[in-house]
């Protein structure tokens, strides 16, 4: 009888491999088929977001991986894989590194977008960048990886890549710091879109962060561009993040105002501001004797930091402080100058006399 045989191997080895790698992929599928059924169900129960997180990553499962392992497996329990034991060994190492990478791939897409947008409010931007940066890194140490395992000189190439990354840094400065500002800009979020700021010289609405700008338009209507980078360095005041805005205002009574009115003037600054809503009082109080008048000084806050609303409410404030101020006599302040005359004679510098009466 004819023994026929395929690399040192007899044929029906061959087959028997063959079969036992259908039944091995088979059997993978099966169990990754109830996995997901399973965390679909709970998902389903529960609508946890790491559930779905979880669906997604397993859906990156390569099905050529699954039957490279599978035949390895059946190959090495047949032993026809005798021949090729060395390259097998690395290429165990290959594929269980590639799929480890696809599933890393996937997470660090379904994780940064559910961290940063669904939760935190990020941009999406933000979540691409950073997410790309990640995966960047990580196939390049799988790759590496690789290579290593594989019998590569990998030191080289290490020092190659690190002394071209470094080039390439200095060539870019200016543009991977806006990058990485904007990234800053992204998880910090001092600022959104809609928000009012003002630093330096600068006040207006953000309109757009970019990877390497931010467009503010200002009070004047004009679009101010500015760097990521340089924004970060200024101390930034966001106006829409306030709470409440605490108010200091002062007003000048005139001097012939009696004792008696200038003690009732707080009273007064006080049922004006308690009588408008969204307002707490703090303190009004006579503070100190001006130039032209008596000085009172009024703070208060108002509880919604809507800047219309507080001039509103400020006017409303004044008006009443006119009429009440007005029913009881008492005057504000008018700032005057007196000047005062006197003639001196033409070659010295005492006063001339005044010429006698008749």
């Amino acid at each position: 009888m004819i023994n026929h045989s395929l690399a040192g191997s007899p044929l029906w080895a061959w087959l028997l491999a063959a079969l036992l790698a259908a039944v091995l992929l088979a059997a993978m599928r099966a169990a990754l088929g109830v996995a997901r059924a399973r965390l679909q169900r709970r998902l389903d129960a529960r609508g946890h977001a790491g559930l779905q997180a979880a669906l997604e990553i397993l859906g990156r499962t390569s099905w050529l991986i699954l039957l490279l392992i599978a035949v390895l497996l059946a190959a090495r329990i047949t032993g026809v894989i005798a021949p090729w034991a060395v390259a097998a060994s690395h290429l165990w190492f290959v594929l269980a590194a590639l799929q480890v990478a696809l599933w890393a791939d996937r997470a660090i897409t379904v994780g940064l977008v559910r961290a940063l947008v669904n939760r935190a409010g990020g941009r999406a931007v933000t979540a691409m960048l950073l997410a790309l940066l990640l995966r960047i890194v990580l196939w390049v140490m799988v790759v590496l990886a690789m290579l290593d395992n594989l019998g590569v000189n990998i030191t080289a190439l290490v020092a190659s890549l690190g002394i071209g990354g470094v080039a390439v840094a200095l060539a870019v400065q200016t543009i991977l710091s806006d990058l990485f500002a904007s990234i800053a800009i992204g998880l910090d979020k001092p600022f959104e879109v809609g928000d009012f700021v003002v630093f330096g010289a600068v006040a207006g609405s953000i309109e757009h962060i970019g990877l390497k700008t931010t467009r503010i338009r200002s009070l004047g209507g004009e679009q101010i561009v500015c760097s990521n980078t340089e924004l970060l360095k200024q101390t930034i005041q966001n106006y829409k993040r306030m709470q409440q805005r605490r108010i200091v205002f002062g007003f000048t009574l005139a001097y012939r105002t009696p004792p008696e009115g200038v003690a009732a003037v707080p009273d007064i600054v006080r049922r004006q501001i308690e009588a408008e809503p969204d307002t707490k009082f703090d303190r009004a109080h006579f503070a100190s004797f001006g130039e032209s008048g008596l000085v009172f000084e009024a703070v208060y806050y108002v509880m919604i930091a809507d800047y219309n609303h507080y001039m509103d409410i400020q006017q409303r404030i004044n008006l009443g402080l006119l009429r009440e101020l007005g029913t009881a006599g008492i005057a504000f302040a008018v700032s005057e100058r007196r000047v005062q005359l006197s003639r001196e004679r033409p070659g010295g510098d005492a006063p001339a006399e005044a010429p006698a009466r008749p």
